[in-house]
């Protein structure tokens, strides 16, 4: 059976302008939308949790592989999705969460990492091993030891799929994105002036030097199940900027990738570009655009409208207070953005609340957020919002409930949120 990855691709070989937009989120409600996303179009969703999501250890989710992979799948039956329409991938799987060990520990946490990924029915790894280890030497990191470490860890993926398929015959076989020129998971910690799009001479050693190092170590044929390569376009995301792809400075690059038909590109942190923007880059071959903190950005922004509407609507003892509920949570454990989130203190207090970085999703899963969130949708059901609030706070949603499109229900009307950047993605994929 063919991955639908690689029927994509040879969609595009024939002409044909298409691409999927990967969610990568663990975040149950940005998973719902992409589900029914997926069985509104009829068509395959892409869904990836990355290394530090969940991994062999919980991850910051508590999920293993195995548990992630049934959840969705889970998810995906009771929305009424095929399960060969779900492709489940694995983000930056490499020593991302271990760069504080050696080469040996990180390199053995990270086999494992991928042979738990592969052995659960993940079928889209990214093998990413472009991160420094404890014991590197200063400098960057050669092309050489990236594909070296990335062919250590092709083989235990394949070792998981192997076992997987000796008890379940019809499983798929992985499809693998390599690369070395790899953008941190979430978005840049500081804010930048400017971005270094990858040379195309670059790009060809990443592929040339995988291609030789595979061989060295036969598994020649496994380049056969590579289907893209991670480059960085010009496209990036901080706090409070957005940068905006540039098809003129991306078409050196772009070009080379003529050389490789076999190939695409696949773009990291898509987050918040225009819907021509990503139209622009599935056309110029990075057709594989990953998405994830602008969906539950959106999901946060959607939230806190419900929460202004509530401050109108409900009386104050009855309040569910998210915002204030989130706030306190992110200030009860900050290791999830102290690092990331840089100025005066009312500077950092606007990032935790509004940053395009949205470090916030790590805390919207927590006991105390999510009966949060619960009351807030119980009590805008108790106390509707008269349209013309809805007007003032979520004046897009408004027009879909006031065409009949989604119902006038509080949780609807937060999902909405994701579904506009969805919306973006769907326009550039030409669904």
């Amino acid at each position: 059976m063919n991955h639908p990855i690689q029927l994509l691709m040879e969609q595009r070989r024939n002409g044909q302008n298409c691409g999927i937009e990967s969610v990568c989120s663990a975040n149950e409600y940005v998973l719902e939308v992409a589900l029914r996303r997926s069985k509104l179009f009829n068509a395959p969703v892409l869904i990836e949790a990355t290394a530090n999501q969940v991994n062999q250890f919980g991850g910051y989710t508590g999920m293993y592989p195995q548990d992630f992979y049934d959840m969705v799948l889970k998810m995906a039956s009771e929305i009424g999705v095929p399960e060969d329409h779900v492709i489940l991938g694995g983000d930056h799987l490499g020593p991302l969460t271990w760069q504080n060990l050696p080469e040996t520990e990180a390199m053995a946490n990270s086999e494992v990492l991928v042979y738990q990924y592969a052995r659960a029915g993940f079928t889209k790894i990214h093998l990413d091993t472009s991160m420094k280890v404890a014991d590197d030497p200063d400098g960057l990191l050669s092309t050489e030891t990236i594909a070296r470490r990335g062919a250590i860890l092709y083989k235990a993926a394949m070792k998981g799929y192997e076992e997987l398929k000796a008890t379940k015959p019809d499983a798929m076989r992985p499809v693998f994105v390599i690369g070395s020129e790899v953008p941190i998971p979430g978005g840049a910690q500081e804010a930048e002036d400017s971005l270094s799009v990858t040379k195309p001479e670059a790009f060809r050693d990443t592929v040339d030097t995988y291609r030789r190092i595979f061989k060295e170590e036969g598994i020649e044929d496994g380049m056969n199940d590579v289907v893209a390569v991670v480059t960085q376009p010009g496209v990036e995301f901080g706090d409070d900027q957005v940068f905006m792809y540039d098809r003129k400075a991306a078409s050196d690059l772009c070009e080379a990738l003529k050389d490789f038909p076999e190939l695409c590109f696949e773009g990291h942190s898509t987050d918040y570009q225009s819907k021509e923007c990503l139209k622009q880059m599935v056309e110029d071959g990075i057709a594989i655009l990953k998405v994830g903190p602008a969906l539950t950005y959106g999901l946060r922004e959607g939230l806190f409208s419900l929460s202004m509407m509530e401050k109108e609507l409900v009386p104050e003892e009855k309040q569910a207070h998210f915002i204030e509920t989130l706030e306190t949570a992110m200030l009860d454990n900050p290791n999830n953005w102290i690092k990331h989130y840089h100025g005066s203190t009312k500077q950092i207090a606007l990032c935790r609340k509004y940053s395009f970085s949205d470090r916030a999703r790590y805390y919207i899963g927590l006991p105390s957020v999510n009966a949060a969130i619960a009351k807030l949708f119980r009590n805008l059901t108790e106390y509707p919002i008269p349209m013309n609030m809805l007007h003032q706070y979520m004046p897009l949603t408004y027009l879909k409930v006031r065409d009949g499109i989604i119902p006038l229900e509080p949780k609807e009307l937060a999902l909405d949120s994701i579904v506009a950047f969805m919306e973006d993605y769907e326009y550039a994929i030409g669904r």
